[in-house]
């Protein structure tokens, strides 16, 4: 199927969890819980994780829960990442990524931009609302309504999760499903 999330194929990008951003954040607690629960479940089906962080030095680095999913973390100065290596970084990652699914903050620009290009880059790209989050929810909206308007895919986490598995007979079905019960 042409619009299905291909878990051998894919990759998860989580932007800029920032420990001094993420106060700012609507609804941030949420945000940061449903981005680490992608993150354990990815590793737990094999799925490269990779983190970002805008301008570290400044803004500090990924919240904890974030940063210690990620078996890379790129430093960018741009707020698209792809500009700072991040296609490159998928490509050493798993060669064949084609699908990216892609999640962080603040949704309406760094998360946007990097989601636009990897859209450029030829990516299969997913945004994962309810993983995502801005200052304000009209920026959230308007981010998701640009992205959906540009080729992405909007989803929600449990949406990624139970694709990523196709079906009830996945040899980790039970792992990951225990994952989205202990995450309320």
């Amino acid at each position: 199927m042409m619009d299905a999330i291909d878990a051998r194929a894919g990759v998860l990008v989580l932007v800029d969890y920032q420990a001094r951003l993420m106060p700012a954040i609507h609804d941030a607690q949420q945000v940061v819980a449903h981005g680490v629960l992608l993150a354990r479940a990815a590793r737990a089906l094999g799925i490269p994780v990779i983190g970002t962080e805008q301008n570290p030095a400044g803004l500090g680095p990924n919240v904890e829960p974030i940063r210690s999913e990620c078996a890379l973390t790129l430093a960018k100065m741009h707020f698209d990442a792809c500009a700072d290596g991040l296609v490159q970084a998928l490509h050493d990652a798993r060669p064949k990524a084609r699908h990216v699914v892609i999640a962080g903050c603040e949704a309406h620009v760094c998360m946007m931009q990097t989601a636009l290009g990897l859209l450029r880059a030829d990516k299969r790209v997913w945004v994962v609302a309810s993983a995502s989050g801005s200052r304000r929810p009209i920026d959230h909206a308007t981010a998701m309504a640009r992205l959906a308007q540009a080729g992405a895919t909007i989803v929600t986490h449990e949406m990624v999760l139970f694709e990523w598995l196709g079906g009830c007979q996945h040899p980790r079905f039970r792992e990951v499903l225990q994952m989205l019960k202990a995450a309320g």
